[in-house]
């Protein structure tokens, strides 16, 4: 199923063919800094966009949208995690505040701290998920140039892979129908062993203090 609406103006062939590149762009940057862009067909619009370059006449050159894609996707990331820095902590710390409290933050901060490089890349290419996790990454507090370096290599992958899979593999119409949910399945595959590795890991008995005395 297209998560992305697939009627009316977000449908990708419809926004790409009345705005163009800027509203591709500005698409790009929304979906990936405001919170209010999650609704917005990320994966599906670029993949589209790549299809629609290797028609006999493209709307831009591949390279335009290989070039601009990233940029656009890179800077909508850093909005969403300055965001999250200047209003999280005001969020998180409102007295009273239940599901999103200091508990919450320290989790959050806890889990960008062992997991945050991995997860800015790989949440690119997962719906809602790339939209919310800049802003909390910026609200946990996560440092700004490792953010930065890992929001650029997040953002040249997806910006240049899937409107590459959209010119080279438009044609086949499972592909083009399901982008969302081969892309989510490339991201679990690649996230498979580090889960069974902490699961095998949760099993191990811990050692016992006259086993490590014994050491």
């Amino acid at each position: 199923m297209n998560l992305a609406l697939s009627t009316g103006v977000l449908n990708p062939d419809t926004l790409v063919a009345t705005f163009g590149l800027i509203g591709l762009l500005a698409a790009v940057f929304i979906e990936t800094g405001l919170l209010v862009g999650f609704f917005l067909p990320g994966d599906s619009l670029l993949f589209t966009a790549g299809v629609l370059v290797a028609q006999e006449h493209p709307f831009v050159p591949l390279w335009v949208l290989l070039l601009t894609i990233p940029i656009a996707a890179i800077a909508g990331d850093q909005c969403g995690y300055l965001i999250g820095r200047a209003a999280g902590p005001a969020v998180f710390e409102r007295p009273g505040a239940k599901r999103l409290g200091p508990a919450q933050l320290a989790r959050a901060e806890a889990f960008f701290a062992k997991h945050g490089p991995r997860t800015i890349v790989l949440a690119r290419f997962v719906p809602v998920v790339r939209t919310i996790t800049p802003v909390l990454a910026g609200a946990s507090g996560m440092p700004y140039r490792t953010f930065l370096t890992y929001n650029i290599i997040g953002g040249v992958l997806w910006g240049v892979t899937v409107p590459v899979l959209g010119y080279l593999l438009g044609g086949i119409d499972f592909v083009r129908a399901h982008i969302e949910i081969i892309l989510i399945a490339v991201v679990v595959i690649s996230v498979l062993p580090m889960a069974v590795n902490y699961l095998l890991s949760l099993r191990k008995p811990s050692k016992s203090l006259a086993e490590i005395a014994d050491q």
